[in-house]
C-alpha cells in the first residue's frame, strides 16, 4: 500500500483524536488532517458535570489535546471551526463552512473516517430553547451552565432525565447547594439497569435531599417571572429557576445519509467489524455509529467514549492493511451518584426478555472486603446466565465501594466467554482491606452455579405474588428481632438457628418458602428443610432484593450512606 495517504478525520473528541494518534503510529507519510465543528478538538465531556460541581477546579485539565498538542506530537493538521458540509464521494472531497458561515473550500481525502459524535436530544415541546433551559455535552454548554449559576438567583434547579449525564449533573448541582428536582418519564433512573437495581439509586439519591420525580413527562416549558415553569402531562406544574436537558443523544448522521451511506435499523451509520461503512473507502466510529451486542446479536446505539476510543483504533488499523477487527459493544458503564456506583455489563433481564433469550438469574449482597475490617459495604450484585450452559450473559452492581472492580471482572469474564462455574474458580485478589477470601464475584459465581447443579431451588421476588397460602408457606429465618422490625406479610418466623427442632412445626404437604436478608441464611435452610423430606425454595437475594423489587426499600434518612449499605452479622 502507498503510504502516502491523505486520511481525513471529521470529528475529534474521543473516537477521531484515537484514530489519528494510531494512524500517525502506523505511517510518517500519510497527510492527517482532522476538521472539528467545534473550539475544542479532543476533551473530556465526561468531566463536565464535575466541574460545574468544582470536583474538577482547572477547566483546562478537561481538555486532553489541542491542535497545538496534535500537530508538535503527531504532525496532524486540526481545523477547529470549521463544520464539514458535504461528502462527494466521486471527487474525494469533503466541502467546509467556517464559523462565519462562509464556503471554507474543500479538502481532498483518499480514506475518510467519520466521528461526528452524537447531538443532545431537545424534544420538540414548547419551551426548550428559552433562556435558562441548558444541555451538557460540550464545554461551551458546560460553560454557559456555570455562567447562569454565577449570575445568582438559581436556588432551585430541574434536571430532566435520569441518564449517566442527568444523575452526575443533578449530584453536582446539589453540592453547590442548589435544590434539586430529577424528572424521569420512565419507572426507573439509569435505563441499563433493571428496576430493581435502580431502585437502590432512587432511595440513595432521597437520602441526598435530591427530589426523584418518576413516570412524569414534561410538555412544556415557560416564562414565570424570574422563574421557569413545568407542565407535564397530568396537568400539574413545576417552578424552578434553571432545567438542564438530559434525554439522551441521537447520532449524527446527516453527512452519511446526504452521501448515501447505509444507515442501520437504530439509526446509525451502518458499519462492518474493521468500521467500514458501505463505502469501504469511509469509516465511522464512535456515538455515531450502529454496533452489535455479543450477548444477543442484536443492533444498539451505544454511545460511550471506551468503545469509540477502540473503534478509532481499529479504523486506523484497518485502512493500513491491520488485522484488527472490532468484537462489539457489552456496554459496559459505571455512574457515580453521590456516595453509590451503579453499573453493568452485557445484556439486562429486560433486554434478554424483549430478545426471547432464555435466562436465569440470581442476586448476592456481599462486602467490598472483609467484613471483620472497618468500612465494608454489601455490594448488590445481579448475574444474569444461560440455563443449560451457565454462560455469562450480564451483570449488574450498585454499592458504595468496590463496584468498579466487580463489574470490570464480569466483563472481562462475559468478554472471554466465561460460565458461572468459571467464576467460582476465578482468583482474585484479597487481603481484608481490599476484598474477601470468597470475592462477591465468587459468591455469585457459588449461587448460580448451585442454582443449575439442582441443589439451590430459588423463587424470585415477582413471584411472591402468585403464592396460594393453600399450597405455599412462607418462612421467616431470620432472628427475632429482624422479624419483629420489618416482614414478609404472611411470614411465620423460625429462626435458621433453632430450625433443626422445630421441624415438626412445618407442613409437609406444602411448599415451605424460606428467606432471610439477603439469601445465604435462606439457602442454608432450603438445603436443611430439602435433606429432611421439605419441598423447600429459597427467596433469591432474601428480604433486601424483595424490597428492591417492590420499590419498598428503606434507607432514607441523614447518613452519607443508607443502613441498608452497612454490613451487620446478619446474613
Amino acid at each position: 500500500m502507498n503510504e502516502k495517504l491523505r486520511i481525513v478525520i471529521i470529528g475529534g473528541v474521543a473516537g477521531g483524536a484515537s484514530a489519528a494518534a494510531r494512524a500517525r503510529r502506523l505511517s510518517e507519510s500519510a497527510e492527517i488532517t482532522i476538521i472539528e465543528k467545534g473550539p475544542y478538538v479532543s476533551f473530556a465531556n465526561c468531566g463536565l458535570p464535575y466541574h460545574i460541581g468544582g470536583v474538577i477546579p482547572d477547566r483546562e485539565s478537561l481538555l486532553v489535546q489541542t491542535p497545538r498538542s496534535l500537530h508538535e506530537r503527531f504532525n496532524i493538521t486540526v481545523r477547529t471551526m470549521t463544520e464539514a458540509v458535504g461528502i462527494d464521494r466521486s471527487a474525494r472531497t469533503v466541502a467546509l463552512r467556517g464559523a462565519d458561515g462562509r464556503d471554507a473550500g474543500t479538502v481532498p481525502w483518499d480514506r475518510l473516517i467519520l466521528s461526528p459524535g452524537a447531538q443532545a436530544f431537545r424534544p420538540s415541546m414548547p419551551g426548550v430553547d428559552l433562556p435558562g433551559v441548558f444541555t451538557l455535552q460540550t464545554i461551551p454548554d458546560m460553560d454557559a451552565v456555570i455562567a447562569h449559576i454565577a449570575r445568582g438567583g438559581v436556588r432551585r434547579a430541574a434536571v430532566i432525565g435520569g441518564g449517566f449525564i442527568g444523575l452526575e449533573a443533578a449530584e453536582n448541582l446539589a453540592k453547590k447547594g442548589i435544590a434539586v428536582d430529577l424528572v424521569e418519564a420512565d419507572r426507573q433512573v439509569m435505563p441499563p439497569l433493571d428496576h430493581e437495581m435502580a431502585e437502590i439509586v432512587h432511595q440513595h439519591l432521597a437520602v441526598r435531599g435530591v427530589a426523584l420525580h418518576l413516570e412524569r413527562r414534561v410538555t412544556g416549558i415557560s416564562h414565570n417571572g424570574n422563574a421557569l415553569t413545568l407542565a407535564f402531562d397530568d396537568g400539574k406544574t413545576m417552578d424552578t429557576r434553571m432545567v438542564l436537558l438530559s434525554i439522551g443523544v441521537r447520532p449524527r448522521t446527516g453527512l452519511a445519509r446526504a452521501a448515501g451511506l447505509a444507515i442501520g435499523v437504530t439509526g446509525g451509520i451502518a458499519v462492518d467489524e474493521r468500521m467500514r461503512t458501505s463505502d469501504p473507502d469511509i469509516y465511522a466510529i464512535g456515538d455515531a455509529v450502529e454496533v452489535t451486542s455479543p450477548v444477543t446479536g442484536l443492533p444498539g446505539f451505544v454511545p460511550l467514549a471506551g468503545p469509540a476510543n477502540r473503534q478509532g483504533r481499529i479504523a486506523a488499523d484497518s485502512i493500513f492493511g491491520r488485522d484488527s477487527a472490532y468484537r462489539g459493544t457489552l456496554g459496559t458503564s459505571i455512574c457515580k451518584v453521590f456516595d453509590l456506583a451503579a453499573g453493568g455489563t452485557g445484556a439486562s433481564e429486560k433486554l434478554l426478555r424483549k430478545s426471547g433469550r432464555d435466562f436465569r438469574k440470581v442476586y448476592v449482597h456481599a462486602g467490598n472486603h472483609a467484613g471483620y475490617y472497618p468500612g465494608a459495604y454489601p455490594v448488590a450484585i445481579k448475574l444474569l446466565f444461560d440455563p443449560s450452559s451457565g454462560l455469562l450473559l450480564g451483570a449488574q452492581a450498585v454499592g458504595a465501594e468496590g463496584v468498579d472492580k466487580r463489574i470490570d471482572v464480569l466483563a472481562t469474564a462475559l468478554g472471554a466467554r466465561l460460565t458461572v462455574f468459571d467464576l467460582e474458580h476465578l482468583e482474585l485478589s484479597y487481603a481484608p482491606p481490599f476484598g474477601s477470601a470468597k470475592d462477591p464475584v465468587n459468591m455469585a459465581g457459588f449461587t448460580a452455579a448451585n442454582m443449575l447443579r439442582g441443589d439451590h431451588r430459588v423463587i424470585h421476588a415477582e413471584d411472591l405474588h402468585d403464592l396460594d397460602p393453600e399450597r405455599d408457606f412462607l418462612l421467616d429465618v431470620r432472628t427475632a428481632d429482624e422479624f419483629r422490625a420489618d416482614s414478609i406479610d404472611g411470614a411465620v418466623n423460625i429462626p435458621v438457628n433453632e430450625l433443626r427442632p422445630r421441624l415438626g412445626e412445618l407442613p409437609k404437604n406444602k411448599r415451605i418458602i424460606a428467606y432471610c436478608a439477603v439469601g445465604l441464611r435462606g439457602y442454608v435452610a432450603q438445603r436443611m428443610l430439602t435433606l429432611s423430606g421439605f419441598d423447600a425454595v429459597n427467596l433469591c437475594g432474601g428480604f433486601k432484593t424483595w424490597l428492591m423489587a417492590t420499590g419498598q426499600l428503606s434507607g432514607a434518612g441523614s447518613q452519607p450512606v443508607p443502613d441498608t449499605f452497612r454490613s451487620g452479622p446478619g446474613k
